[in-house]
């Protein structure tokens, strides 16, 4: 999150994982490379990266790094967001799960794929190879800081390129530890490490590179955008939005409501799939309040505040925003609503909404352990609800009906659907990852990633032999045998 240069934009309560970003565009200051880019992208434009044995001991590197340091990656994680262990744990995990995949699948993936061509175009062979982009940029988020750089790294390495990494100056002790690791493993002219504010992400973007990899907010993503077309650079962008559950009558509430709790209070909400609110048909909306508030106290004890299980709010800037819609909602509190400022922590709270139109909590992705409840007649109005915003990185439905699973799919659209569950979707490394519209541009994951970090090259080859002059000029009276011919 940032482009422009001279002064950092201020992080707002909706989009700030990735930083702050200045907008205008100028000088700024050094992004403190330790390697020029020309430099890294040297390498790839010579060859260096293209085998296979590169990549393999980049990502080797990469699985030493993991293993060798867990408990300092762990560490670091909970000092900066007071994650419990076992969710600090997930973010090692999912970047392991990633090295797996790409390890056992790389051959594949680089084989040059046939393709068949056309009878006018014989003698002829032709391939699509996968080649590396260059020097890439991952700027990567507050929320799951480890995992959400390092993770796009592992498809940054399979593809064959070189990498810069930007983690969030939002969660200082993981992007110090990062910062210091890396170098240990990697060559610098492989991948290298840049820390600061706003303003060092800003000069980066300044800097020319093959690619750029963002997940962070809406807005800035959209300041990410601008400062890569300045250069013609493609972007990724993972952003996020108001990602909706619905809730029909024929589901199971118990299940429901366990698995609603814990999307919600995992990582205190501070996760880009989360439910961020429930459109919940009338029959069954106070039974569900009631199995959610059950399931808030299974998981986090009758004083949530002091479970140790429930994360913090990443900073005072955060808990305040949250903290003032929380006061806001006064009166429509279901569940929850205690907060310790001291701590940064806030209970996971459930809240009914009577004007989704017009309330705060429905104004923005929440981001936190907030959970709205609006009430619908029905799944088409619920359908309708979800179609008036802008396209969710998730959407999420618990019914039993397949017709109604199959009306959502229909008549919607979102960067991912998830049945009867909540964000494990995100986990599953052989799935595409990424958003549509608002919620973010590109994926990756899994051979995904592999694209996402390549260009695909067409290659042709003909022989010397049968040049006809058919296809020369002077073309005289060939344009009726041409008709015939080719069409």
């Amino acid at each position: 999150m940032t482009p422009g240069t001279p002064a950092s934009a201020p992080a707002t309560a909706g989009d700030s994982r990735a930083g702050g970003v200045s907008r205008a565009h100028g000088a700024g200051p050094s992004p403190g490379l330790a390697v020029p880019i020309s430099t890294m992208r040297a390498a790839v434009s010579r060859g260096d990266t293209r085998p296979r044995s590169w990549r393999n001991d980049q990502l080797n590197r990469l699985g030493r790094l993991l293993s060798e340091h867990e408990e300092e990656v762990m560490a670091a994680i909970a000092a900066d967001l007071g994650k419990p262990a076992t969710e600090s744990y997930f973010e090692l995990v999912a970047v392991r799960h990633e090295l797996t995949l790409s390890r056992r699948d790389l051959a594949g993936w680089m084989q040059p794929k046939r393709i068949g061509l056309p009878a006018w175009a014989q003698p002829a062979s032709a391939r699509v190879v996968c080649e590396p982009l260059g020097c890439v940029l991952i700027l990567g988020p507050w929320n799951y800081p480890f995992q959400l750089c390092l993770h796009p790294l592992v498809s940054a390495l399979a593809a064959g390129n070189t990498a810069v990494l930007k983690p969030s100056e939002h969660a200082p002790r993981t992007a110090e530890l990062i910062a210091r690791l890396i170098p240990r493993h990697f060559a610098p002219e492989t991948v290298q490490v840049v820390l600061g504010d706003g303003q060092v992400a800003a000069a980066l973007l300044e800097e020319r590179f093959d690619h750029i990899f963002f997940t962070g907010g809406e807005r800035v993503g959209s300041l990410v955008m601008a400062a890569a077309a300045r250069q013609l650079t493609p972007v990724t962008l993972e952003l996020g939005g108001k990602s909706p559950a619905i809730v029909l009558a024929d589901a199971d509430l118990e299940v429901t409501a366990r698995r609603l709790a814990w999307g919600k209070g995992l990582n205190a909400g501070q996760t880009c799939v989360a439910p961020d609110h429930l459109l919940v048909v009338p029959e069954i909306r106070e039974p569900l309040v009631a199995a959610i508030k059950r399931e808030f106290e299974r998981l986090y004890g009758s004083d949530p505040l002091s479970s140790p299980d429930l994360g913090a709010i990443v900073n005072n800037q955060r808990f305040a925003h949250l903290s003032s819609l929380l006061e806001g909602a006064a009166g429509r509190v279901l569940a929850g609503g205690q907060t310790d400022p001291a701590r940064r922590r806030i209970s996971p709270t459930l809240i009914a909404v009577e004007d989704p139109d017009h309330d705060p909590l429905m104004q923005e992705e929440l981001f936190g352990p907030l959970l709205p409840l609006v009430t619908v007649a029905d799944l088409e109005e619920a359908l309708e609800r979800v179609r008036q915003g802008a396209k969710p990185l998730a959407l999420y439905l618990f019914s039993r009906s397949r017709g109604a699973q199959e009306r959502l799919l229909a008549t919607t659209s979102s960067g991912s659907v998830a049945f009867n569950d909540v964000v494990l979707q995100a986990g599953m490394v052989n799935l595409p990852f990424g958003g549509v519209g608002a919620s973010g541009m590109g994926a990756y994951h899994g051979e995904t990633g592999f694209r996402t970090f390549s260009h695909r090259r067409s290659v042709v080859a003909r022989p010397f032999r049968f040049d006809l002059p058919f296809r020369y000029p002077p073309y005289g009276n060939r344009l009726a045998l041409l008709k015939r011919l080719l069409g």
